[in-house]
């Protein structure tokens, strides 16, 4: 079944709802009780397509989405992702994409989501020292043996896919996409569109930036990954919000927040391009929902595209370690 046909069968609004943000990234792990109702209210509000990963809060976000949802498990779309997980011995991220390893995180994922079965199972991150075909090639067999319904692919480039895309077919991409982050117009949007392929659109808030979230580089806490990301720099973030006022006078204009105007301006660009921004908020993930059915006409659509471009836009997304990690295309500085 396809990723889009399974959509379709659990009645997924076109926006769905990153989970990380509940373990990782952002500061402290959400307590688990709070996690667990935030995920319950989450089904209850109308989201059906959940995604995770083995790598965030070190598996933790599995544990507590399997736990969640595994009662509902016939009623949604479960997403994860293997290839990039943290060793325990060496208490920091490795970027794995060989054979075993995908297989031996795939048996370890279903086990904590408490399923039998992915909807769709992404390579998190390709391995520059596995070819992309041999990563792919796993995930394939893993499709054969009904453990895996779909593939996906992360932060690839559209030759990537295409190389991909020829020993398996692939469901999904999953790519950084959001007004101030215009990298898959380069040429991933083809790419996918030729190939049939959903583009599953990560931080489509902008970490959190285009909902208004982060005024000051000082309200981060030490381990929020944001702190190490150049735009949202002491430096950087006074450029970027003064470009954020633009957003925020057009959402006074429409009565709605620069939130859910980013997430409708994305949806607006295909029915293909899935948004699944990720909060701790449950009601943000109402705020965010309820931007399903907000539509935007084609002045504004413009307006909107005319802000946050890459020229305008100050710092990259990514520090420079990080972004060694990635294969996504980037605009010429």
């Amino acid at each position: 079944m396809s990723f889009f046909s399974r959509l379709k069968e659990v009645a997924a609004p076109s926006i769905g709802l990153g989970c990380m943000n509940l373990s990782h990234g952002y500061g402290n792990p959400v307590p688990e009780a709070e996690a667990l109702r935030a995920l319950d209210e989450a089904f209850e509000m109308g989201y059906r397509h959940f995604d995770t990963a083995t790598l965030y809060g070190a598996t933790a976000n599995e544990r507590v989405v399997g736990k969640a949802l595994a009662s509902k498990r016939h009623q949604i779309l479960l997403a994860s992702k293997c290839g990039m997980a943290i060793n325990p011995e060496l208490g920091k991220k490795v970027i794995d994409g060989r054979p075993e390893t995908i297989r031996r995180q795939c048996e370890e994922s279903l086990e904590r989501l408490r399923t039998d079965h992915l909807d769709l199972y992404y390579l998190h991150r390709m391995d520059r020292q596995v070819p992309i075909e041999e990563s792919v090639g796993a995930l394939g067999r893993l499709v054969e043996q009904g453990k895996v319904r779909a593939i996906g692919l992360s932060e690839v480039s559209a030759a990537t896919l295409h190389r991909a895309r020829a020993e398996h077919p692939i469901a999904a991409v999953q790519s950084e996409y959001s007004l101030w982050t215009r990298n898959p117009e380069i040429a991933l949007i083809d790419a996918c569109r030729e190939a049939d392929t959903a583009l599953v659109a990560f931080s489509p808030l902008g970490r959190g930036f285009l909902a208004g979230a982060v005024t000051e580089t000082t309200q981060l806490t030490e381990n929020d990954v944001r702190r190490g990301m150049p735009r949202f720099s002491a430096e950087n973030l006074p450029q970027n919000l003064r470009q954020l006022e633009k957003l925020r006078a057009i959402a006074r204009e429409q009565d709605v927040t620069t939130g859910q105007l980013a997430l409708a301006w994305l949806k607006a660009q295909g029915d293909d391009v899935i948004p699944i921004p990720g909060t701790r908020s449950i009601a943000h993930m109402r705020e965010n929902l309820a931007a399903e059915s907000l539509r935007l006409d084609a002045t504004i659509l413009e307006r909107l595209s005319e802000l946050l471009t890459p020229d305008q836009v100050a710092g990259a997304r990514y520090s420079e370690a990080l972004q060694a990690e990635i294969d996504t295309e980037e605009f010429e500085g």
